[in-house]
């Protein structure tokens, strides 16, 4: 059996070991949990190698890692894009200086895709791609457009910006915000990688600035007033034209009046002709007729009965005739 001496020695030695555990515990233990804040999104990654493990991503709050093991951060708020002053071209081949800001949140669920493509080297990334996307946009306007239409142009801008950072892919969650699913974006099940674009949701989008340069003004107002020049010659040349044509027209008028107008004359000349020949024939006929009827009521039979009827209705129809009877010859006569 044991002495007492080595109980002693055996009881020392198991405290020193749990001393070292218990050491050990208090400092390893504290350095196994690691912090994520409320606004951080993280990978796990192991100290000593420096893995990273992308299989699942982590949000705010404690966890129990390991002493070996820290998180990657990236950021779950707002990240802020200020393109400032930079130049582009309008349609009318015109630079001008624009400034804009938009607000842009990394996708959790697309976050190991962003880690693969860029790691946590993406903000200069977006930023070039918001530019060019914006330079895109632009030039279908010109630069009184700029001035006149800035809410449609903001409109445009953010829709570029969007889909060049965020792809054309529906969100999974549509009501998560506003245009987390536009007009005609493609179903998830039917979206490719190259439809996710750079796996970020742009929410926000402001146009606060467009500068036109004094020498793009000058230029800008030499474009203006040559288009003008251009435009008054074109209207003097149109108002000859039109005047000549005006005038073509009013003679072509003038001629179809005329030739109206004669044929009117025409037509109612023999108009006229034609009704008096009706007339004198209608009366010639009427006149046949009541010699016929009064020759049959008088008993006029021979032709030198009618004769002197008709010299003696002639003579009866001029003025300046006065017809007398003699009774005792049984003439008549007639005195001048």
């Amino acid at each position: 059996m044991p002495g007492v001496g080595e109980n002693k020695c055996l009881f020392y030695l198991i405290g020193i070991v749990v001393a070292v555990v218990g050491f050990v515990l208090v400092i390893v233990l504290p350095m196994s949990f690691v912090t994520l804040e409320y606004n951080e999104y993280g990978f796990r990654r192991q100290k000593s190698t420096g893995s990273v493990d992308t299989s699942m991503v982590y949000s705010g709050g404690k966890y129990f890692l390991g002493p070996d093991y820290e998180f990657k951060v990236f950021k779950a708020d707002a990240q802020f894009l200020d393109l400032v002053n930079f130049r582009v071209f309008t349609r009318d081949k015109l630079e001008v200086s624009i400034t804009a800001h938009a607000q842009y949140f990394l996708r959790k669920d697309e976050l190991p895709l962003l880690h693969t493509a860029y790691d946590v080297y993406y903000e200069d990334v977006m930023k070039r791609s918001a530019v060019d996307a914006i330079k895109g946009a632009i030039p279908v306007y010109n630069t009184t457009e700029l001035k006149t239409k800035r809410p449609e142009i903001e409109r445009v801008l953010y829709k570029a910006v969007r889909e060049r950072l965020g792809g054309t892919c529906c969100r999974p969650d549509c009501s998560a915000y506003l245009n987390a699913c536009p007009k005609h974006c493609k179903p998830r099940d039917k979206c490719k990688l190259a439809d996710l674009a750079l796996h970020v949701d742009v929410k926000y989008f402001q146009l606060t600035n467009i500068v036109i340069h004094n020498d793009v003004m000058e230029r800008f107002m030499e474009n203006l007033l040559l288009v003008e020049k251009n435009l008054r010659e074109k209207h003097i040349q149109n108002a000859t034209v039109i005047r000549k044509q005006t005038d073509g027209k009013v003679a072509e008028i003038k001629n179809q009046a005329k030739e109206i107008r004669e044929s009117a004359e025409s037509e109612s000349q023999k108009i006229r002709v034609v009704s008096e020949a009706e007339y004198l024939s209608t009366i010639e006929k009427a006149r046949g007729t009541g010699l016929r009827k009064l020759y049959d009521s008088l008993g006029i039979k021979t032709q030198e009965q009618k004769n002197s009827f008709d010299y003696l209705r002639t003579l009866r129809g001029l003025d300046h005739v006065h017809l007398t009877v003699d009774f005792q010859q049984r003439i008549a006569g007639s005195i001048g």
